[in-house]
């Protein structure tokens, strides 16, 4: 089976969804995120801010991969999603699916990669070498779009690869057994992957290639129109507690809290959020953002998987695809 074919049958699952399945009352909602990712708004979490600042009760429920977090807010399972992979919101969009950006939930180029098995002595020298290799890859996120542009960028043709659809955890598993060449993830699975081999291109080197990395808060366009101050209560209380994560002045009672929901160890935590860059509301506000930037490179982002074979088609504009409203709407609460 191709990747497009299986890209695109996840999608149009997706697509077929609707929430019509999905009774909502409005006294409680459930979000969505991941495990091992650790950031402010957990702490939040924990302390019960979410449900008090809202006037309601917020069920969490974890995700392996973004395009599953689309998935779940079709069918109506789940109103919002944070740090969701742009790739993911971007397929989903592409495909027909009314979900907006409502915030910049993170920015991290260093903190999603592709890992080669140490075994093979492959780096960006020699990345030649990776042709006719087995590459395990989470399609349709950020990482399956860091790996087509790194593989495009090193004229690796992906035809000469066997590409494995797994999600990051699994990519982790698979390296350390030596069943895959290379594997792409992020998190505590992209640490796993680097106990066993290396990365072809830093952070740093991947920006200079136009990969940028981040995530976003995103939820189904007719729940926020529905819900919209009850969303800008939501992004209040996330930009609350980035804001207080990057005062500084917070970290020793922090830290504790969010790594233990995140289901992590302190220091691999520490390691971890080091990596990460939480913007302000004003800087997400910006036109490096949500006042353009965001929309520009979501195009981007299409574009490059529709050269891969990975979707049919990119629209036209992703303008509609980021709703700024909530978020200036917080940022005045």
């Amino acid at each position: 089976m191709t990747l497009k074919s299986r890209l695109m049958g996840a999608v149009a699952g997706v697509a077929m969804m609707t929430s019509a399945g999905a009774a909502l009352a409005m006294d409680e909602i459930t979000v969505g995120y991941f495990l091992e990712w650790p950031m402010p708004f957990e702490y939040a979490k924990v302390m019960g801010t979410y449900d008090e600042e809202m006037g309601v009760t917020v069920n969490w429920v974890s995700f392996d991969t973004g395009t599953a977090m689309s998935a779940a807010m079709a069918s109506g399972d789940v109103q919002m999603s944070v740090s969701q992979g742009v790739p993911p919101f971007v397929v989903a969009t592409s495909a027909g699916q009314d979900l907006q950006v409502l915030d910049v939930a993170v920015s991290y180029s260093d903190n999603d990669n592709c890992v080669v098995n140490s075994n093979l002595e492959i780096d960006k020298n020699s990345a030649g070498e990776l042709t006719g290799k087995k590459v395990a890859v989470p399609l349709g996120t950020a990482a399956h779009y860091g790996f087509l542009k790194q593989m495009d960028h090193f004229g690796v043709s992906l035809d000469s690869l066997e590409v494995v659809d797994m999600a990051p955890a699994e990519g982790a598993a698979a390296l350390a057994q030596g069943s895959v060449d290379m594997a792409c993830g992020w998190g505590g699975a992209l640490r796993r992957m680097k106990e066993h081999g290396n990365v072809l291109l830093t952070g740093a080197e991947k920006e200079e290639l136009g990969i940028l990395v981040f995530d976003v808060t995103s939820a189904p366009a007719s729940f926020v129109a529905e819900n919209s101050d009850l969303v800008a209560k939501f992004l209040k209380v996330t930009a609350d507690a980035n804001a207080m994560w990057n005062s500084g002045e917070h970290t020793a009672e922090m830290l504790p809290v969010i790594a233990k929901d995140a289901g992590m160890d302190e220091d691999a935590t520490a390691e971890t959020i080091a990596t990460f860059v939480f913007p302000s509301v004003e800087e997400q506000l910006s036109a490096k953002w949500l006042g353009g930037g965001s929309q520009g490179f979501m195009k981007g982002v299409a574009d490059v998987f529709v050269a891969a074979g990975s979707i049919d088609a990119a629209l036209d504009s992703y303008e509609n695809a980021v709703n700024t409203g909530p978020l200036a709407a917080a940022s005045g609460m």
